[in-house]
């Protein structure tokens, strides 16, 4: 056990990343909104995530290479090489510097709920989070980076169980909405919006990347399978806790709630300021984690497209995840609200999910590329069936994005 605590690296990157505040508020709303029926859900996400990101570490760890890396040497000479890159980077890059925005003052509002200050206390928020997490990006090591998303990831754990506790879930609902899958009206939005925000594509990106970046050797791939699993297990865990929590405090109580923000203003009468604190720190701790991630794929995926070396101690590299966080602090200082802004990364993201994953799927069958290490037939399986629905998903989030439903 003590082994596997030690190992744990690229997979709380992973966790770091889907936690955000996009999260949190989709699973605060979920809880709020409709109780315990949407937790399947969330166990759906994580499995699936899961999955994906399995493949995603392998790839990295057998290889050595990224999945974007991978990806411009096997369409070297396809027609579709260049059509495809433009997409992923446009993406990518554009999805995640709205996000970032999303990300900034998500981490701002989580302060704002424990010092119940001002806008322009936000504000000052906004720069002081950026700062950090730019000179984070600009002068740290993985290693540096990995040791610190790993700390708000445990942060965040601790935060949203000491929160989970005290507003006393019923945990026989928690099975029944666990095990028990149901859409009710009204919910269908709510249900994408909970797989949506899991299970993303940079995450595959910044997966392989960082595998490569930590082990350098197939005998340690059971390290990097556990890694994984227990990393993003317990980032479900947490998503479960968060839609538990609002759907103990919450749900059927005639309070309405816009998001995770208002949640915490909402508890501290009905649960002290314990609760709400730990909310906020939270809160904080998601904002703050996944404005670091954002870049990091951003960069990972771009350079490794464009064939430049060095890593995160590119200069280019580092130059990339600095102008995701300028771009989403130059958002969020706005005062423009980055709904429509995350509904246009949303649209690319459904578009580009598939098609990665779909990427995924053929790369991992190729003995060329990874000899036994290829997907055997559960595998394939598994991940077709992910493909499918998120597919789906992706169809989804386009209509409702375009309007059309």
């Amino acid at each position: 056990m003590l082994q596997r605590i030690k190992n744990i690296g690229p997979g709380a990157l992973i966790a770091a990343a889907f936690i955000g505040p996009g999260t949190v508020t989709a699973c605060t709303l979920a809880g709020a909104n409709f109780g315990y029926t949407l937790l399947w859900a969330l166990l759906f996400a994580t499995i699936a995530t899961i999955i994906l990101q399995e493949m995603s570490a392998r790839l990295g760890l057998v290889t050595q290479k990224g999945l974007a890396e991978t990806l411009r040497i096997m369409l070297n000479q396809s027609v579709w090489k260049w059509p495809l890159f433009i997409l992923i980077i446009v993406a990518l890059y554009l999805g995640n510097a709205a996000y970032e925005a999303g990300n900034l003052s998500g981490a701002a509002l989580g302060i704002d709920a424990l010092t119940d200050d001002s806008q322009s206390f936000y504000r000052i928020s906004v720069a002081v989070i950026s700062l950090l997490a730019g000179f984070l990006l600009w002068r740290g090591s993985y290693k540096q980076i990995e040791r610190m998303l790993l700390l708000l990831v445990t942060l965040m754990a601790l935060a949203f169980i000491g929160t989970f506790i005290s507003v006393g879930p019923n945990f026989t609902a928690i099975f029944k909405g666990l095990t028990t899958p149901q859409i009710p009206d009204g919910s269908l939005l709510t249900v994408i919006a909970l797989i949506g925000t899991t299970v993303v594509p940079y995450n595959l990106f910044l997966h392989a990347s960082a595998v490569k970046a930590k082990w350098s050797s197939v005998d340690d791939l059971n390290h990097a399978r556990a890694d994984t699993a227990t990393a993003i297990g317990l980032g479900g865990l947490i998503t479960i806790l968060i839609a538990s929590t609002a759907a103990a405090s919450i749900f059927g109580s005639g309070l309405q709630i816009s998001g995770a923000g208002d949640m915490a203003k909402q508890l501290e009468p009905l649960f002290g300021s314990f609760s709400k604190t730990m909310l906020g720190v939270g809160f904080f701790a998601a904002g703050l984690s996944s404005s670091i991630t954002a870049p990091l794929a951003t960069a990972y995926a771009m350079t490794e497209i464009l064939g430049i070396k060095g890593g995160t101690s590119s200069p280019v590299f580092k130059l990339i995840a600095l102008s995701v966080v300028i771009s989403g602090s130059a958002l969020a200082l706005t005062g423009i609200k980055p709904i429509s802004i995350i509904l246009a990364a949303q649209f690319a993201n459904g578009l580009l999910l598939p098609i990665i994953a779909i990427f995924l799927l053929m790369v991992m069958n190729q003995k060329t590329q990874l000899g036994e290490y290829t997907n055997k037939w559960l595998g394939n399986t598994l991940g077709i069936i992910v493909v499918l629905i998120t597919a789906g998903l992706g169809v989804r989030l386009i209509l409702s994005a375009t309007g059309v439903l």
